[in-house]
């Protein structure tokens, strides 16, 4: 193998570190692009088919992306040689959709209030105290980073419920917003992200010349982020003339100029969340954060501009909703 195997450190520990890369070996053209269009043409329908359902699949969805999400999460700490409470994360991050789903806001906070407290007390009985603030620090950003923010996408598809116990349900009726909504309001988003990175590959592509970070991910352009966000918000708004052609009761309550600007918002958050997962592997020295997904790389590589645009959309949408029931 090339490369050092790991690092010794003062307690005796060998920590890993990524190999150096191997001499690239000859493949097949376009066999990423077949690799890649191949898992969408499994995820996106899958996708589909959860968002329209709901209940307890759509629930299962998202704490598996959460769950494989935060794995990979954990890895790219361990690759920096600190030692996260996996278990306690992992078993976190599963409760915050499903508490999301059946509870409220102030249950989400008791739930993180105690993942914070219990790994400190954990930490207490653990051999290695010199790790102790990054183990602590690594496992509870794991929960938020991952568990946290995703879940959002719960509570975004539930958001006739949500916006319900906030203003009334009496309220939210005459607004007009259909207890479904949230398949309209879950697929405007994801249209949006989606859309946000696609429009920015091909606008960096074939424009880009300004670095957009080029610190934290040299690829990306000032170009390909106006694209990004261009194409996000095109995104968004084809979804909102598509349901008000073929689903109109679900999509109706949002006004045009509302969707334009969660469209550009939503198309930003996404850039910014896609930065900032590349942050995160340029600090740990890896590409990807996983290979679960062929062609695509791991589940955090797929839902790092999600996991800053649907916390956005949801937020947004409840001011919204303040603004009109007065």
């Amino acid at each position: 193998m090339n490369g050092a195997a790991g690092e010794s450190s003062a307690d005796g520990i060998i920590h890993p570190r990524p190999a150096t890369p191997l001499a690239p070996t000859p493949k097949k053209k376009g066999s990423d692009l077949s690799a890649r269009l191949l898992t969408a043409a499994v995820l996106v329908p899958a996708a589909i088919y959860v968002i329209v359902a709901g209940g307890l699949p759509y629930l299962g969805f998202i704490t598996l992306f959460i769950l494989l999400g935060m794995r990979e999460f954990y890895r790219l700490i361990e690759e920096k040689g600190a030692l996260p409470l996996v278990s306690w994360g992992l078993a976190a991050g599963a409760a915050l959709p499903v508490v999301a789903y059946i509870g409220n806001e102030y249950h989400v906070t008791l739930i993180l209030t105690a993942t914070l407290l219990g790994v400190m007390i954990r930490q207490l009985g653990k051999a290695q105290i010199g790790e102790a603030l990054v183990s602590i620090s690594g496992t509870f950003f794991g929960v938020f980073y991952v568990g946290w923010l995703l879940s959002h996408a719960i509570v975004l598809r539930n958001f006739y419920g949500a916006a319900a116990s906030r203003y009334g349900e009496a309220k939210i009726v005459v607004l007009g917003i259909d207890p479904e909504s949230g398949i309209f309001l879950i697929s405007f988003c994801m249209a949006a992200v989606v859309l946000s990175d696609t429009g920015a590959y091909f606008a960096g592509r074939a424009w880009g010349r300004r670095k957009l970070a080029p610190r934290i991910s040299p690829g990306k352009t000032i170009e390909g982020a106006v694209g990004g966000v261009i194409g996000g918000t095109l995104g968004g708004l084809a979804s909102k003339s598509l349901f008000d052609v073929f689903w109109p009761q679900l999509s109706s309550f949002l006004a045009w100029d509302a969707a334009i600007v969660m469209g550009v918002m939503v198309a930003i958050l996404a850039i910014v969340g896609d930065l900032l997962e590349s942050l995160l592997k340029r600090d740990a020295q890896t590409k990807d954060a996983g290979s679960i997904l062929p062609g695509m790389g791991g589940v955090m590589d797929r839902i790092d501009s999600a996991l800053l645009g649907i916390p956005g959309m949801y937020y947004m949408l409840l001011f919204y909703v303040f603004l009109n029931v007065g």
